[in-house]
């Protein structure tokens, strides 16, 4: 049992350090990536995303967390509110084939 542990403990350690030798093969002299959305042709709101996008990682992926959800829950909202406009009750659970 511990030879099994001790298979599965090195395994393991090796997954978690796949990552690190497969960047350490390009020989450590490359230049950064440099991340950054064209805005040169973009307005409104879509040139406001793009340079928050450029301005700060950090604060377009907090925005764009809460935004998501809040996107996703007026949309079910609106769903909702057009499908008891149109007749389709989601409130009772009967069941229509019995």
């Amino acid at each position: 049992m511990k030879s099994v542990k001790k298979l599965y403990l090195l395994m393991a350690t090796c997954l978690w350090m796949l990552p690190a030798l497969s960047a350490s093969a390009a020989g450590g002299g490359g230049a950064p990536i440099i991340l950054v959305a064209d805005t040169r042709k973009l307005t409104g709101i879509m040139h406001w995303w793009a340079s928050l996008y450029n301005e700060s990682h950090m604060q377009f992926t907090l925005l764009t967390i809460v935004l998501i959800p809040v996107t996703g829950c007026l949309f079910g909202l609106l769903a909702d509110l057009i499908m008891s406009n149109i007749g389709i009750d989601l409130k009772s659970r009967k069941l229509a084939e019995h």
